[in-house]
């Protein structure tokens, strides 16, 4: 069945972005419709690969590492279920969001052309494939950030043109030194033969240029100056697949299968890996208590979360993996519902600033309640998601005698409760304006994604034992076993 499933995760999108882009000229109603099938039946392939076994996909027959190959293993599995889950739900979203926009189907395609790009990455066994994909998605990324064309967004969508294609050229750097080094591009062939040489300058500096690219990519502090103006910029669903699985796919999942998977997980990686973790937990958090603009908040809350992230990877424990991969699912679900009620949100008040908002609780009843459960889950309340997972990564922080580094998660939980109040306080309630005073909840298709998800935040906190047994504990041994990973491609080694 998985040799089926995986190179249709990447065919199907392609294939149906062209189809919209066809049949779109005729009859402007084929986005939607495509859009929702293709993710619709993505999402269900990503479900039935989970209880499929690791195995390798060879493009055309030709054995690795000749041959272009599919990798599917836990990791792969957990990235793919996030990744395409999340699609699935902003699709439904935007058949009534989008109604504000002209050239819709323009959209739609670029949209599956992200998703293709963003199922690439995490399929791709070989590095050169793993740039070329994170291309495609960047690009449709790049478009989809300044898709309103006004000002606001088409400096936001140069901007982080600019700096992911700085981003894009250091990674590229660092594919080329590999292969000079190695000859070949294969990640498992080129992990068997560094680990039998012996480290030199040309090394250091592939994997600082690994460094820079990826983290860029997931806009971790200092490399985070694009974020903040791309995801306020972008609409809502563009919001919710950046900082929901985008900066993940291209960024988080990136540099841990190149730091595990190819480097082994040396220490000096993962120590670098670990401060813009902490620089960037505190940093974002720090930013975001003064945002009055509610995407603009979550941006920076972004930063934050996805520092979170890098700390649980960073210490290279089980134990700071596998909470670290609970909270890069966690944060795709609560982050990606938080931008979707943002947009909900603007789309009946026309502004995104919470100063001029004020008891939507009584005119949206669903989107309200739905802001609450996401802000108490990226606050760390129990019996919500994100409580467990920001518990798991500050034990395993304390575990692996990181104190200082346990001691910024702690304070920076804090914070997060601070501005997730304040954004409560601002908008769902206190006197309703009277210029709000007749508007109403938002149509049925952009609710059905906000309750579900909001359901999400509450099973996965509940039922996060079966969550473990199924996605984060093998995720976690994919990361940590490169010896497995060497075999599973090559059919060598132990």
């Amino acid at each position: 069945m998985s040799t089926v499933a995986m190179p249709l995760m990447v065919a199907l999108p392609m294939l149906f972005t062209v189809l919209i882009l066809i049949i779109g000229k005729f009859w402007r109603y084929i986005g939607p419709i495509l859009g929702v099938a293709c993710t619709a039946a993505t999402f269900y392939l990503s479900l039935l690969l989970i209880t499929a076994p690791d195995s390798v996909y060879q493009m055309g027959g030709w054995i690795p590492p000749i041959g272009i190959v599919m990798i599917l293993d836990g990791l792969s599995k957990l990235m793919l279920l996030v990744v395409n889950l999340l699609a699935f739900l902003v699709m439904i979203y935007s058949i009534s969001y989008m109604n504000r926009y002209t050239a819709q189907t323009k959209f739609y395609a670029l949209f599956l052309l992200m998703l293709t790009g963003m199922n690439g990455v995490v399929l791709s066994g070989d590095l050169f494939n793993l740039f070329v994909f994170t291309e495609i998605a960047s690009l449709a990324s790049y478009a989809l950030v300044g898709f309103g064309v006004e000002s606001e967004e088409l400096e936001a969508g140069f901007k982080y043109l600019i700096l992911g294609s700085l981003a894009s050229t250091a990674i590229l750097f660092g594919v080329a030194i590999i292969y000079n080094l190695t000859g070949t591009v294969n990640m498992a062939d080129a992990a068997n033969m560094i680990n039998a040489i012996k480290p030199n300058t040309a090394l250091v500096f592939a994997i600082g240029m690994f460094i820079f690219g990826f983290a860029l990519k997931s806009g971790l502090v200092p490399f985070h100056a694009w974020l903040p103006d791309a995801h306020p910029s972008a609409p809502a669903p563009v919001s919710a697949m950046l900082s929901g699985v985008l900066i993940k796919a291209l960024g988080v999942y990136a540099i841990t299968r190149v730091a595990f998977s190819v480097f082994n997980g040396e220490k000096v990686i993962l120590d670098i890996i670990l401060w813009f973790g902490l620089i960037s937990a505190f940093v974002g958090g720090m930013l975001s208590i003064g945002q009055d603009d509610i995407k603009r908040l979550l941006a920076f809350s972004s930063i934050s979360q996805v520092g979170y992230i890098a700390m649980g990877i960073g210490i290279g424990t089980p134990a700071g993996i596998a909470a670290a991969l609970f909270h890069l699912f966690n944060h795709a679900v609560f982050k990606g519902l938080l931008f979707l009620d943002s947009g909900a949100i603007e789309m009946r008040t026309g502004t995104r600033d919470m100063r001029q908002m004020g008891g939507l609780m009584k005119r949206m009843p669903v989107t309200s309640l739905s802001t609450v459960i996401g802000s108490l889950s990226i606050s760390g309340f129990p019996p919500f998601n994100g409580f467990f997972s920001k518990l798991l990564i500050i034990i395993a922080l304390f575990q692996a005698k990181a104190y200082l580094f346990a001691g910024v998660a702690i304070f920076v939980s804090f914070i997060t409760i601070a501005y997730y109040v304040k954004v409560q306080k601002q908008i769902l309630f206190g006197p309703l304006p009277k210029v709000y005073s007749n508007i109403k909840e938002v149509p049925i298709s952009m609710t059905i994604p906000l309750i579900t998800l909001s359901v999400i935040c509450l099973a996965a906190g509940i039922f996060y034992g079966f969550l473990n047994n199924a996605l984060f504990y093998p995720a976690t041994q994919a990361v940590l076993n490169q010896a497995k990973y060497i075999s599973m491609v090559l059919g060598i080694g132990g």
